[in-house]
């Protein structure tokens, strides 16, 4: 599973209290609002208030003074703290927008598959409708061209019908050419006219006698 970053409150809270700080809203040398005051009006715990004000006071944008409260140093401080953390989202957003991106590939991939595999099944089945619709014949232990191959038998001779594909162990070869080897248990791809649909099991299974192979 994705590992998500997640930016703690008490640090949102530090990049708002710092853009206020760079916008003027909160004006150099002016004193923040006690813990309680800003804890009620960011709706947190005091406790997150003062990881806050932590924050700040590390980077120099604020200053804890005893028995007054939370002085506002440095506009510039407060606006360095912005880029770096604009930075960090900057890398974050393109991070996730990567992991989309090679979600949607892998689901554009995945359905370009499955239109070719519905492709081929759609071609492979239909029987008769025109003569680029591959016709299926199955190579049974009774056909006679077991063993020889297409160029032997002079296949496309005897039946007008063009080899464009063999499905073998559950594999499809395309474009086999005159050297592949008739097996028993292959299923044969073919396209021709509507004629072939009687001439290559003719061929494949008639008598030797009858055929010149």
């Amino acid at each position: 599973m994705e590992k998500k970053y997640s930016m703690p409150i008490y640090h949102k809270i530090a990049l708002d209290i710092a853009n206020k700080i760079h916008l003027g809203e909160i004006k150099e040398g002016s004193l923040l609002k006690g813990r309680s005051s800003l804890a009620a009006t960011y709706n947190v715990s005091p406790e997150t208030i003062r990881r806050a004000m932590k924050i700040l006071e590390d980077l120099g944008v604020v200053s804890s003074v005893k028995g007054k409260g939370i002085l506002v140093l440095s506009s510039d401080k407060a606006l360095s703290f912005l880029n770096k953390n604009q930075n960090i989202t900057n890398v974050s957003s393109y991070k996730s927008n990567l992991n989309k991106l090679l979600a949607s590939k892998a689901q554009l991939e995945n359905e370009i598959l499955d239109n070719i595999n519905k492709i081929i099944d759609y071609s492979s089945r239909l029987a008769n409708i025109n003569p680029l619709v591959p016709f299926e014949f199955e190579i049974t232990k009774e056909c006679r061209v077991i063993g020889m191959t297409s160029g032997e038998t002079k296949f496309w001779q005897h039946t007008g019908a063009t080899i464009v594909g063999v499905k073998r162990n559950g594999e499809l070869m395309i474009s086999p050419g005159p050297y592949i080897e008739f097996m028993e248990n292959d299923i044969l791809l073919v396209v021709g006219d509507s004629s072939i649909h009687h001439s290559v099991p003719s061929f494949l299974y008639e008598d030797n006698t009858k055929n010149d192979v």
